[in-house]
């Protein structure tokens, strides 16, 4: 595996290529539209540089210095350097900027297994989109050999029940320096970022589109979607301000109707709280959807769901599987339906979406 050391979010120069900790390294003090909608929002000021416009960020188009395969990047946030794991694809026309799927692990997971188990490298290859799997900041095990962590929910527990100190990183600004961190290297476009994410790297893809919807085009929460955190009252409604972005963001989400880890009917615990319908439905609310649930067979196991007529296109899907488990349907698990590919429909819906 290939490693780029990237210092900054200016980006100012790269180290050379060489092997990287898997831990953080201490280093230098430093609204969605369909396709065929109306043209982005402009930039916000975390989008823009001293001179006033988006070079801080990168312009797409520029060359892409992270090299072909799967490397190793470091991305600076509060003086620590943070490794992650980016697959490039092997294109025609790589120089210009390619779009990029957020691959977030579940809890007690990491970037290499989530990249296992859902094989988004193999659909890159074939579509041409670059793929970053960042690791969450909690250990999720001490001491922590197998190097497995928690995200940085906002607002709720871990799965251990444990909410985190308060000095402890915050992963929506992690995820955003991610995100400029790859623009700012000529990699991803800004305008076809993507974020996806198994379990607790649901719950925060979820939380990232509720805090930053001008940095993604889209989501595509598996077996996690949440719309805010449960309210502390009353687990089984939403905290209504805890989520209240200032755009619409198309969704796309997965769900076994038999998960016992993330229920669908939902639960008391204050990580998890309300049911699936629920998330679905305050999505189709927050994006001004009017029409639907559209509900129609997909396979025997499988049905969809479908909220449209939304502000900005902005359409939500859900795909409920009778039976399923806590899993990636498709993905490399015994216990996964095989009936659909989660992997191959995400990706198939982010192509229709652009910021």
């Amino acid at each position: 595996m290939h490693s780029t050391r990237i210092l900054g979010r200016g980006i100012a120069a790269l180290a050379a290529l060489g092997a990287i900790a898997a831990g953080p390294v201490h280093g230098a003090a430093a609204g969605s539209t369909d396709l065929t909608g109306s043209s982005r929002v402009g930039a916000t000021s975390s989008d823009l540089g001293a001179d006033g416009d988006t070079a801080a960020a990168g312009r797409p188009g520029r060359d892409c210095t992270v090299p072909t395969g799967t490397s190793q990047v470091d991305v600076e946030l509060g003086g620590v350097a943070y490794p992650v794991r980016v697959h490039v694809p092997d294109v025609d026309g790589r120089a210009a900027a390619l779009p990029m799927v957020l691959n977030l692990h579940p809890s007690n997971g990491n970037a290499e297994s989530i990249s296992a188990y859902n094989d988004l490298d193999l659909t890159a290859d074939a579509e041409g989109f670059i793929t970053v799997a960042p690791n969450g900041v909690l250990p999720a095990a001490d001491p922590n050999p197998d190097q497995v962590w928690f995200w940085n929910v906002p607002g709720v527990p871990t799965t251990a029940g444990e909410y985190p100190p308060p000095d402890t990183r915050d992963d929506v600004e992690f995820l955003t320096a991610v995100i400029d961190t790859m623009v700012g290297l000529g990699c991803a476009d800004p305008h076809r970022v993507y974020a996806t994410g198994h379990s607790g790297g649901a719950r925060m893809a979820s939380a990232y589109a509720c805090a930053r919807p001008d940095k993604v085009a889209a989501i595509a929460p598996v077996a996690g979607l949440r719309a805010g955190r449960p309210s502390p009252d009353d687990p089984s409604a939403v905290e209504l301000q805890s989520c209240a972005p200032r755009r619409s963001v198309p969704v796309i989400t997965f769900h076994g109707d038999a998960d016992t880890v993330n229920p669908y009917q939902g639960n008391s615990d204050k990580r998890w709280g309300y049911t699936t319908q629920l998330a679905v439905q305050s999505w189709a609310r927050m994006n001004g959807c009017t029409t639907g649930p559209r509900v129609e067979p997909v396979t025997e196991h499988v049905t969809k769901e479908t909220y449209t007529t939304c502000r900005g296109r902005a359409d939500v899907v859900l795909y409920k599987v009778a039976g399923g488990t806590h899993s990636w349907p498709g993905g490399n698990d015994s216990s996964a339906t095989q009936e659909v590919s989660a992997t191959e429909l995400i990706w198939e819906f982010f192509t229709h979406y652009r910021r």
